[in-house]
């Protein structure tokens, strides 16, 4: 009987737990973006952005100017990590004056997603003949 009660407490405590990254990895955070940047096939302007990832398996990922309607709702890939994140953020591939969102991650887990390149952003590739220019990572805060 002890046995019993023992193994129930552990199986209550794992779901605890299981819920609590769950509900971890659906929370919203917030970034300043200090310059214009494209998000998918869309430019958005610099300011403060709400970003969470959503759907039924966390693929997609919106991203909300918060004073204004400014927003982004992306499809993405899983991409893992090689520790687990110590800070949520979004890392921004750079060409000159030219930013595009390319990785989203949360603190407290390995995973984060990552955008496809835009047609947009392809074509600078191509043109200028260089993979990235630079990468740019802002720190994200929960709100």
């Amino acid at each position: 009987m002890k046995k019993r009660a023992l193994v129930m407490a552990g199986l209550v405590a794992a779901t605890i737990l299981a819920s609590t990254r769950v509900a971890r990895a659906q929370e919203q955070m917030v970034v300043n973006v200090p310059f214009e940047f494209v998000a998918g096939n869309k430019t958005l302007p610099a300011g403060e952005y709400a970003v969470k990832t959503t759907g039924p398996t966390h693929t997609l990922v919106l991203i909300d100017r918060r004073d204004s309607d400014a927003s982004a709702f992306l499809a993405t890939n899983a991409v893992v990590a090689n520790n687990i994140q110590s800070e949520s953020r979004l890392v921004f591939n750079r060409y000159g004056d030219r930013y595009f969102l390319a990785q989203v991650w949360s603190s407290g887990s390995s995973r984060g997603r990552q955008l496809m390149k835009s047609s947009r952003e392809k074509e600078i590739v191509l043109t200028a003949g260089i993979e990235t220019e630079g990468q740019v990572t802002l720190v994200a805060s929960l709100p």
